[in-house]
């Protein structure tokens, strides 16, 4: 008996520490599940800061009589993100592009420049020497210009393989960037780079602001079953594009997307349609050779139809764009009129302008901050004159714009991830 008593007493102390030892594992495990469920949430629900710095704010707009407090830090977590722009011209647009290129510009993003075929070749030189000439372009070398340049017929398939171009070059010359916007020089920002590089800074970096619906509409009779030539495939002057006699039928291998051309594309998504490691970006840059309008198609049908990116799409291109309804082949010009609506949209882009109106002063002024000629300054501004010499490029500071950009995100990103609004 007292035997089998000291044998008890040898395995109570055992059992003991063994019963802690499990228990501070079982709790320990639950713990950091529930912290990592409390963080995913978090990240839902609390990717914006409350509060973004007016320091910047400017008079004539009603977002100058808001107080929401003082300027945050740089947020924590991932590197501040990298863009990788297109912006591109035609005859003309010389001063345009200039211009819009100088309030975009920031020495963390890369830049592809593109005239066309039909600007003369003057404008193309003029172009190329300022970009060589320029002192921040030419130190930093973030800026590219493309110098064997492409026919582009903006209602046929030229302008998706101008910009299929632009992104094969953002890949070839830099790994380091995270999304890639396509722009024209009839563009101009609402928001500083500092804004933009500060709302996307928390974002998941696969997520592709692409306007989509499948809700054709008039198109599906109007642009998808009639089939169309674009001499700009094969003619170095620029014509129109012709119509076939015939039509087809809509297709049944996969489902037809419509929306803007203007787009914020993820680095990965890029790099599925220029690599094409699947078939179906290829199959669909053929299909929409003989398509109406294809830069309002290809990427939208692209990203719904493969299943690894459809979760990644919010449904918008952050543009603000003034239409017709329905809409004509070209949006309205913004003018000094639509100011207001500009601010009130919380977008990053506006289209289209008209060269050097006086609502794009407004803008430079009101809401960027930028003197004429100059860049849009930021954190990375150094030297004298202001913005002469590049600083440290991990300091950004965001103003008014930033909170604006937070605002919209945050309700479309709401939607993306309830899948509310996706490819549908």
């Amino acid at each position: 008996m007292v035997s089998m008593l000291n044998m008890e007493k040898k395995w109570v102390f055992p059992l003991v520490i063994s019963s802690l030892v499990c228990t501070i594992l079982v709790v320990t495990c639950f713990n950091m599940g529930l912290v990592s469920s409390v963080n995913k949430i978090n990240s839902i629900f609390s990717i914006f800061p409350a509060h973004i710095s007016m320091d910047q704010r400017k008079p004539g707009y009603a977002e100058s009589k808001i107080d929401v407090g003082p300027s945050p830090p740089p947020p924590a977590g991932p590197a501040l993100p990298r863009f990788a722009y297109l912006v591109s011209g035609s005859k003309g647009d010389l001063e345009k592009l200039w211009r819009t290129l100088h309030a975009l510009y920031h020495p963390r993003n890369q830049y592809v420049v593109h005239l066309d075929l039909k600007a003369p070749t003057e404008e193309r030189l003029t172009l190329a020497s300022r970009i060589s000439n320029h002192t921040i372009f030419s130190k930093v070398g973030n800026v590219y210009m493309i110098t064997k340049a492409n026919m582009v017929t903006y209602r046929g398939p030229t302008m998706v393989a101008n910009t299929l171009h632009a992104c094969a070059i953002h890949l070839n010359r830099s790994k380091d960037w995270d999304w890639f916007i396509n722009l024209s020089a009839s563009d101009y920002p609402l928001v500083t780079q500092d804004d933009l590089i500060y709302a996307f800074s928390d974002l998941n970096r696969n997520l592709n602001f692409i306007e989509h619906t499948s809700q054709l509409g008039w198109k599906a009779d109007k642009r998808a079953m009639p089939l169309i030539i674009d001499p700009g495939l094969y003619m170095s002057t620029k014509s129109d594009i012709f119509w076939t006699s015939q039509k087809r039928t809509l297709p049944t291998a996969f489902k037809l997307f419509t929306g803007s051309a203007w787009t914020v594309l993820s680095h990965s998504f890029v790099e599925f349609c220029v690599m094409g490691w699947d078939n179906l970006p290829r199959t669909l840059l053929m299909y929409y050779t003989n398509f109406l309008s294809s830069p309002e198609g290809y990427f939208q049908t692209v990203v719904c139809n493969a299943p690894e990116f459809a979760k990644t799409v919010v449904n918008h291109d952050l543009h603000y764009i003034s239409w017709d309804n329905p809409p004509k082949q070209h949006p309205h010009v913004l003018t000094l009129s639509d100011s207001d609506k500009m601010v009130q949209s919380n977008a990053a882009f506006a289209r289209k302008f008209n060269q050097d109106d006086p609502v794009l002063d407004k803008i430079d002024k009101d809401l960027l901050g930028r003197e004429k000629g100059s860049f849009t300054p930021g954190a990375w501004c150094s030297g004298k004159p202001k913005c002469s010499e590049v600083g440290d490029l991990n300091k950004i500071k965001p103003g008014p714009g930033a909170q604006r950009l937070h605002q919209l995100i945050a309700k479309l990103s709401a939607k993306a991830i309830l899948s509310r609004d996706q490819c549908k």
